[in-house]
């Protein structure tokens, strides 16, 4: 398909069929997304990021949670059990009812408790409200699964893109001062044939103006690369760590991600569309659980032990104690409540499909858009480098024909001009498309070179 162009209509084949499926073995790529850069030090600074970035720590720390309260909700299903022992010594005053009567058939009044037992309760699923609560709490820990693969791709990608960044600031920071330089010896040349009578003074203010121009456009450029060393520290975790980024490199090149033939697998990759779906199937499976209040709760319990007093063995059948029965709560006169929090758990679903469908809009037109960019940009750095070219030649045609008294200072500057903007476009756009490069991985939900499978337990 035509890269501009991606059909937001097919985005409702993306809502269908489970978000977190693993990928076909087709699709699933052999190495991290950005190594299509082929630059060892930004491989570096994403294996730095992976390492000791605290938004991803935090987020599977988040992950963590999510899986017990999971599993938590899966063991209301079975029965609990504890185990319990005792000892007690006690002594009856004989001022008290208990003491009293005890005096008087002959019971002691001192004495010592021992007891052990085993108790159990079961509450059954008869209308499936804990089921629901089950599925609902396995849906947020896959919404949080897919939050942590949404970290995970946002930090990789601002990675790559405050390096493309930077690389591009130190090309347009070597490129203005190769500028400075020459519009430095132009007014050395031109001071030159001043003092031979060849020039006027006005020329060699003009030429001096236009190399104290050149000098002033370098502090905003260090300035910017500083801000992104800095960036770069904190998404690696280590504010030391980019410090062997400031030495100046060349700006990788960019590339094309390819991009799926069907935009519902495309789509599919991206882990916010995934975090949205879990989030509205739990939201429909907290309805189900609020519905089930409706309906009586049944439970079964049951306790075994021994209790002795004094020095009888706890081993003696006479000792042996059990009770069982069943318990039923019924919130027969709490329907209002009830009918409120379904109608809020409804509420919450319609908010949570409302979020899906957006994100599925947002989700297609950051695609649209990314990929829109890769055609456009590839356009602009093919006629930049042929303006480019053009212009050099032209700049040294006017040197060759200043030095010869050919032409004046003005046309000179005015090459120099010209030369220095269409190069410094043309950095910029080279950078632009590099960074578009990774706005095209991350809309389309990155590689799956990280992708985990689906969290089964819970």
């Amino acid at each position: 398909m035509r890269m501009s162009t991606f059909p937001l209509a097919a985005l409702a084949l993306a809502l269908a069929g489970p978000a977190l499926a693993d990928p076909s073995p087709q699709a699933r790529a052999v190495q991290p997304w950005w190594q299509a850069f082929n630059d060892p030090l930004l491989n570096a600074a994403e294996a730095q990021a992976l390492a000791g970035n605290l938004s991803l720590e935090a987020a599977a720390a988040r992950v963590e949670q999510a899986r017990a309260l999971s599993r938590r909700a899966g063991a209301a299903l079975l029965p609990s059990a504890s185990l319990s022992a005792g000892a007690e010594a006690d002594r009856q005053s004989l001022h008290s009812p208990m003491g009293g009567a005890s005096q008087k058939i002959g019971l002691p009044r001192d004495y010592e408790l021992y007891q052990a037992g085993i108790g159990a309760q079961w509450e059954i699923d008869l209308f499936g409200g804990l089921s629901a609560a089950k599925r609902a709490a396995a849906h947020g820990a896959l919404a949080t699964l897919a939050d942590e693969q949404a970290a995970h791709l946002a930090v990789t990608a601002q990675v790559a893109d405050a390096y493309l960044h930077l690389r591009g600031l130190q090309q347009r920071l070597a490129l203005a001062q190769d500028q400075a330089v020459l519009r430095g010896s132009l007014a050395a040349l031109v001071r030159q044939r001043a003092d031979q009578g060849l020039a006027s003074q006005f020329d060699v203010n003009r030429a001096e103006a236009a190399h104290a121009a050149a000098q002033a456009a370098l502090p905003p450029l260090r300035q910017a690369i500083a801000v992104d060393l800095d960036r770069l520290g904190v998404l690696t975790g280590d504010r030391a760590w980019p410090e062997r980024l400031r030495t100046p490199a060349p700006l990788p090149r960019g590339f094309a991600p390819a991009l799926d033939a069907d935009p519902a697998a495309l789509m599919r990759r991206r882990p916010d569309l995934a975090a949205a779906e879990a989030r509205a199937a739990g939201a429909k499976a907290r309805i189900d659980v609020a519905k089930a209040e409706y309906y009586p709760h049944l439970s079964l319990g049951g306790v075994a032990g021994v209790v002795t007093v004094g020095g009888l063995s706890l081993a003696s059948g006479d000792a042996v104690t059990a009770s069982g029965g069943a318990a039923l709560r019924w919130r027969l006169f709490d329907f209002g409540r009830i009918d409120a929090e379904l109608a809020a758990a409804r509420g919450a679903r319609r908010e949570a499909l409302a979020q899906w469908r957006e994100a599925a809009l947002v989700a297609g037109a950051e695609v649209g858009d990314a990929v829109a960019a890769l055609e456009e940009g590839t356009r602009e750095e093919t006629a930049l480098a042929q303006q480019v070219a053009l212009l050099t030649a032209a700049r040294d045609q006017a040197r060759d024909a200043y030095a010869q008294g050919a032409v004046s200072l003005i046309d000179v500057l005015d090459a120099d001009r010209n030369l220095l903007e269409a190069s410094d476009r043309l950095t910029q756009s080279r950078e632009a498309l590099a960074r578009a490069s990774v706005a095209a991985v991350r809309a389309m939900g990155g590689g799956f070179e990280t992708r985990r499978k689906v969290m089964q337990d819970g």
